[in-house]
């Protein structure tokens, strides 16, 4: 490994010493009729690969352009071609053009425009965020590709405040997952969890994301149920030309690549995120627990030993992680249609080993007084087949139709075996978990785009979403003996079924999502203007249908199986153990089954939400804007049990005013001032009944249906600064006032951990940005004018306000109403936020095909976990990371890509706050009340990768 990371810092200090001898050129093409801006323009530099398209104000801008005489070319659809020879660009210089071209001559009844508007380079993102009337920050497909980043959960961290937690789920502005509203092509996602609203954004490869932008304001035209922001995702919608590659990368991570682990089977058809049909409970049990455990033990022991003996473990050598993709684009037409195809398929198949420290304390006037710790050798092995598939036809520069489709299919088998000691209890233990998680999440749309005139366009669009969960025969395991004994573990069997001790869990989820959108723009006075008034208007359905439930069965010994609980994992459970009959003294016992499901542990759901709006744009002189909106919602949720077929039933309807003020101090400056009311809604798994065991966190987690919507006040400020295009710098400051806001809270229990859901009575969320995006070119060194720095960072500050009193579920799922002030703090930070987030990469690119970066990410303290009195607040703590990637154009379709991820490999950490002063000063040798401690601690390794794309061909069509 360290052979390998030598390598790569030569690489990349030989990228940043062999400077080639280059310039810039930068201009604006403009019609030579009219004399306004051409927008999506074509300029090449012939006999090379540069080149660039103009903007919303036609503007280009070209780097690393070799010094010399160069012939330029120009075209655009219905536009003549226009060569200009003999432009001289100098080393360390930007040479500037302005040039017009000219329509074409021939008398055509109507003008077919085939082209398009790039949407996915760092220019064009920053020109539609510059335009937008809402606050946005965003991020390209080109620097994803710079970044070489996986998935959309790691680019989207280099988004001006955000945060990732659990290398999947995005913070904005520090505030919880459950304040996003995510967007894929302007459809809402569903949540992609069963325990808490949150969008995965690992389940999306980087490979086919155009764009992302997350809008941090509010407006008419954006869902209001938000805080943080508003996430849209753009997966690549059509090709520009014909084109077909393929790319295979191999990942290398220390500590798990090439090591030996334990890991589970199931089955071959594993590594496509599928499980065999033995995982499935047989069709022939009976329907409910009731009726299981009213047969003797031995029928229930027959049902039991229809049941795979899987539990056994096997010992492999860990392969490299290997992830391969292949795209295609096809641009043909069908009589006067202009018909195109995307299609991309990915595969990957991934591993993580963890050794994770693990501990627990008593409470009292003692810290660091371990009550149990233990060491979880875990691993993972996630599968992802990811498939986008999009047709566009286009009838006429009036109307286009798209039919967009994106298909995940996911699995995750996870194996756990935890060591260590109950020292509360004077015992050893030795657990473990088999877990596989099965997902399969599919979006399909429809959407048409009309111009009905030169001020008046109207958009529409209709989809259907899938989202499928399964969580096939998780099976857990618990051996003890007397701490420090020589003789056998032996393993526990409870009377009752434990999620902890000899216990099989299965549970599904099946959610349906049908939607609709229409939009209508019109601009007032002349539409040819850069940025006419417009007035905006729509609406917004979606209809969302969940059907959950879960089975859980336990062993139970049934007479004197003391020698069978000292048979290994593997052994204890075989068929032949597994007769329900109590034997005698001589021959001993043997196991039966029970089931331990209770009725809240299945809940159907139903969401129906409707969406108007109405906003539009007053021009209060020649640089001053004010765009007013309001959107008005209505919510209908509703969720049953067998118990409770109306456990809840809430309509509410929310009027949801927004404004935002933009003053153009000049040409490249802004300055911005935006008001907005939202909303955040509870998810359905939050209001469920059902109580879910974690068992890496060793906590229940329970629904809590009184839960209410949450309703927020939003004040942003922002200056924003333009130098050239792709260039930026901005300063926001924000301010946000929750009213009944959503946490989490630790029930107050004698044994083990519970987490649940309540509204609290307030909360504060503020703070200030800052980003910056730069060229280094204006220095004129010849060392530094290839470079790019982009930088951001945040700080924040939030408190929450919990009242007095807060209704929650009991151990028993029964509402109370607890007074607080005797078991937690009342005010604290939000879950979650941190104080600090701050990213920065440095970016080279030359033009003979390196390119190479340095990206740099960390985040302050925020709350993991929320205590009470007997359980101090645990903190997830800063975290340092430092990524390194090298690329080269090895010939015109082959491309190397080098890259270390995690490069200081720093532990994931978390500690709890002992003497709850609302920050962490571990001290893990202190006996006094000023020490915190140390509850969980691994790292996850430094992760290289080795990719080579291969392009078989393109063509540029005319």
């Amino acid at each position: 490994m360290q052979r390998f990371t030598h390598v790569l810092i030569f690489l990349v200090g030989s990228c940043l010493s062999a400077l080639a001898q280059t310039g810039g050129l930068r201009g604006t093409i403009t019609d030579a009729k009219t004399k306004e801006p051409v927008i999506g323009a074509s300029v090449r530099i012939d006999g090379t690969l540069l080149g660039a398209q103009t903007d919303a104000s036609g503007q280009f801008s070209v780097g690393q352009v070799p010094a010399g005489t160069h012939k330029i070319l120009i075209s655009y659809i219905s536009y003549r071609s226009k060569q200009i020879p003999g432009v001289r660009v100098e080393s360390g210089n930007t040479t500037q053009l302005e040039t017009e071209i000219e329509e074409e001559s021939s008398t055509l009844s109507e003008v077919v425009v085939r082209g398009s508007r790039a949407t996915n380079t760092e220019v064009a993102v920053i020109s539609e965020i510059k335009q937008f009337k809402p606050m946005a920050v965003g991020i390209s497909a080109l620097q994803i590709q710079k970044s070489q980043d996986r998935d959309a959960a790691a680019a989207i961290r280099r988004v001006p405040g955000i945060s990732i937690v659990d290398n999947r789920f995005v913070l904005v502005r520090g505030l919880a997952s459950r304040y996003n509203t995510v967007m894929v092509n302007d459809m809402i996602t569903p949540s992609t969890e069963v325990d808490v609203r949150s969008f995965s954004f690992d389940l999306i490869p980087s490979n086919i994301l155009d764009r992302m932008i997350v809008f941090k304001t509010g407006a008419a035209e954006l869902p209001g149920d938000f805080a943080g922001g508003v996430i849209k995702i753009y997966t690549k919608r059509r090709p520009d030309r014909n084109f077909f590659d393929a790319g295979l990368t191999f990942g290398y991570r220390a500590g798990t690549t090439f090591g030996q682990t334990q890991t589970h089977d199931r089955g071959p058809l594993a590594a496509l995120g599928l499980w065999n049909t033995q995982s499935q409970i047989p069709t022939s049990f009976p329907a409910t627990a009731a009726a299981f455990n009213d047969l003797s033990p031995q029928a229930r022991a027959a049902y039991a030993r229809l049941l795979p003996n899987t539990w056994g473990l096997e010992q492999i050598r860990v392969l490299p992680d290997l992830r391969m993709a292949l795209n295609t684009g096809r641009i043909f037409d069908l009589g006067g249609v202009r018909v195109s195809n995307l299609t991309s398929i990915n595969y990957s198949n991934t591993n993580q080993r963890a050794d994770i420290a693990l501990n627990t304390f008593n409470s009292g006037n003692l810290a660091n007084d371990v009550a149990q710790q233990f060491t979880d050798h875990s691993f993972q092995q996630n599968t992802r087949i990811g498939i986008l598939h999009n047709w566009s036809a286009r009838f006429s520069p009036r109307f286009t139709l798209e039919w967009r489709n994106l298909f995940n299919q996911l699995g995750n088998t996870e194996t756990i075996v935890r060591q260590g000691q109950l020292l509360d209890q004077a015992q050893d233990v030795q657990a473990y978990s088999q877990r596989f998680e099965n997902r399969s999440i599919l979006t399909s749309q429809l959407a048409g785009q009309h111009q009905l005139g030169p001020e008046l366009k109207l958009d529409w669009m209709g989809a259907f979403g899938y989202t499928g969960r399964w969580e096939p025969d998780w099976k857990r395991i618990r051996y003890i003996r007397p701490q420090g004994a020589s003789a056998p573990l032996s393993a526990s069997i409870p009377l009752a079924p434990s999620p902890l001790e000899a216990g099989r869990f299965w549970s599904k989820l099946h959610e349906y999502v049908y939607s609709g959108s229409v939009n209508v723009e019109k601009a007032l006075g002349n539409p040819a203007d850069r940025e006419p008034a417009r007035l905006r208007a729509g609406a917004y359905f979606e209809q969302k249908n969940r059907d959950f439930n879960a089975r859980f069965y336990g062993y139970r010994g049934a007479g004197n199986t003391q020698a069978l609980d000292r048979l290994p994992v593997g052994q204890i459970f075989a068929p032949a153990h597994v007769q329900g009959s109590s034997g005698d003294a001589a021959q001993g016992g043997s196991f039966t089954l029970l089931d331990g499901t209770k009725v809240i542990d299945s809940y159907t759901a139903t969401n129906t939400y409707a969406a108007a709006y109405a906003g539009g744009d007053v021009l209060l002189g020649r640089r001053l804007t004010l765009t007013l909106g309001l959107r008005g919602e209505y919510n209908l949720r509703k969720l049953g049990n067998l118990l409770n077929a109306t456990l809840v039933n809430q309509g509410v309807f929310s009027p949801l005013p927004s404004a935002n003020l933009i003053y153009k101090a000049t040409d490249k400056q802004n300055l911005r001032l935006a008001y907005a009311s939202t909303v955040n809604r509870p998810e359905f798994r939050e209001q469920a009944p059902f109580s879910y065991y974690d068992f890496a966190l060793n906590a229940d987690i329970r629904g809590n249906q009184t839960l209410q919507n949450a309703v927020i006040q939003n004040l942003d400020a922002k200056w924003e600064f333009f130098p050239t295009d792709g260039e930026l710098l901005s300063l926001t400051a924000f301010y946000k006032r929750f009213s009944n806001p959503v946490e989490t809270f630790l029930l107050p229990q004698a044994n083990g951990l519970a987490y649940t859901f309540i509204n609290t009575r307030s909360a504060t969320n503020y703070g200030v940005e800052l980003e910056l995006r730069k060229s280094l070119a204006f220095t004129g060194s010849p060392f530094l004018k290839d470079l790019t720095l982009v930088a951001n960072a945040s700080f924040i500050r939030s408190s929450i306000e919990l009242g007095s009193t807060v209704k929650a579920p009991d151990l028993g799922g029964v509402i109370q109403e607890f007074d607080i002030r005797d078991i937690t703090d009342t005010r604290r930070p939000m879950a979650g936020q941190s104080p600090y987030l701050i990213n920065a990469g440095l970016y080279y690119a030359n033009a003979s095909g390196w390119s190479a970066n340095v990206l740099y990410n960390v985040a302050g303290p925020r709350i993991f976990a929320v205590g009470n009195n007997d359980n101090p607040t645990v903190y997830e703590m800063p975290r340092h990371t430092l990524d390194l990637n090298v690329s080269k154009n090895l010939t015109r379709r082959l491309e190397l890509r080098l890259g270390i991820q995690d490069l200081l490999n720093q532990a994931v950490r978390l500690d709890q706050d002992y003497n709850r002063d609302g920050r962490i000063g571990r001290d893990v040798t202190s006996k006094t009340a000023t020490a915190d401690q140390q509850v969980r601690s691994f790292r996850r390794g430094s992760y290289s990768t080795l990719s080579l794309v291969y392009n078989f061909g393109r063509t540029i069509l005319p």
